[in-house]
């Protein structure tokens, strides 16, 4: 398979050494915010970007009928946007918040605690995101989407907030630090005890993986796929 990358930063890079070693070729490369060569020799892109490129980057892949697969986060508000374009064109759209195949698991695992938690109100729910001091958004996308999950399972909690706690809030800590790949925990708290899930990530490689993986799985398919999809989750 012949890869387009658009975001050649750490991610990117790691990105091509496993396609490498799964004998894919990397036909074009850009750390760019605008793609000046044409991506339509590739067979597929993924894009890790920034918030500001990706949809216009997306587009252009559409344009030339080139299969995407999305790991930039913080464009979320125009999903539905780029969904309708996909599903117009007959396109085909991979996205998530996080390829690794542990946090995906992990998203789950979070879905049934939150299940279970629903009925004990006396606990409080807050989470915690520790990320490299280069990661753009703040929370991360991998923060938001386990905060959707509890959201989802949880009757009396409606948002998430940095810096509102309350009742019907789930408050998110958003730390950055220097060669962190990436943390998540879920913590439950009342009185009596606390509970607590986890998850970290040893390095860049089970993103990378997961990526690549996506980008195998996504071509020759049209339409909008996550994670799930993948796994059968």
């Amino acid at each position: 398979m012949k890869i387009a990358l658009l975001g050649y930063g750490k991610m990117g890079k790691a990105i091509e050494e496993i396609a490498l070693k799964r004998g894919h070729s990397v036909v074009f490369k850009t750390n760019e915010a605008s793609m000046e060569r044409d991506v339509s020799k590739a067979d597929l892109a993924i894009d890790f970007s920034t918030p500001e490129t990706v949809v216009d980057n997306i587009k252009k892949c559409f344009a030339v009928n080139v299969p995407v697969v999305v790991g930039t986060t913080g464009w979320y508000e125009r999903f539905s946007e780029v969904c309708r374009l996909c599903e117009l064109g007959g396109h085909s759209l991979f996205h998530a918040t996080n390829f690794s195949i542990g946090v995906n698991i992990f998203f789950e695992v979070n879905k049934k605690l939150a299940e279970l938690m629903n009925s004990q109100p006396d606990y409080e729910i807050e989470m915690t995101e520790i990320h490299h001091t280069q990661k753009l958004d703040s929370p991360s996308g991998t923060a938001i989407t386990l905060a959707d999950g509890i959201i989802e399972n949880v009757d009396r909690k409606s948002f998430w907030s940095e810096n509102k706690p309350g009742e019907e809030s789930i408050l998110i800590h958003a730390k950055r630090e220097r060669d962190v790949p990436g943390i998540h925990i879920v913590n439950y708290e009342n009185e009596i005890d606390n509970i607590e899930i986890k998850h970290e990530a040893k390095g860049r490689i089970g993103f990378a993986t997961g990526a690549v993986l996506a980008a195998e799985w996504l071509l020759d398919k049209p339409g909008v796929y996550t994670m799930k999809d993948l796994l059968k989750l």
